[in-house]
């Protein structure tokens, strides 16, 4: 489970370097982006401030700040296929607090 948390963190935060940009969230925030290939999540994301450990907190600032791009994203834990989490996509994970397991 350590290993995938560390696979968790290190896309969210390789994600963050990519298209954390601010013209990316000046798109978004205005609408300006292709909302087909999102999955759907709805759902806030849980508050980066509430981690003590600084990859949690650095992981779930990126989710944050890049909503649309994770949730274009499957996970790779295969916890949308899970009856137990029924995922939409890997934000979810940043949602619900799975990505902190």
């Amino acid at each position: 489970m350590r290993r995938l948390n560390v696979v968790l963190y290190g896309m969210a935060i390789a994600v963050l370097l990519i298209a954390g940009t601010a013209e990316a969230a000046d798109r978004y925030a205005s609408g300006r982006f292709d909302q087909s290939l999102r999955y759907g999540e709805t759902r806030e994301t849980l508050n980066p401030d509430t981690f003590t450990n600084s990859w949690l907190r650095q992981a779930h600032q990126a989710a944050k700040n890049i909503p649309w791009v994770l949730d274009s994203l499957y996970c790779a834990c295969l916890c949308e296929e899970s009856p137990a989490f029924r995922h939409k996509s890997l934000l979810s994970c940043y949602v619900d607090g799975h990505a902190a397991t």
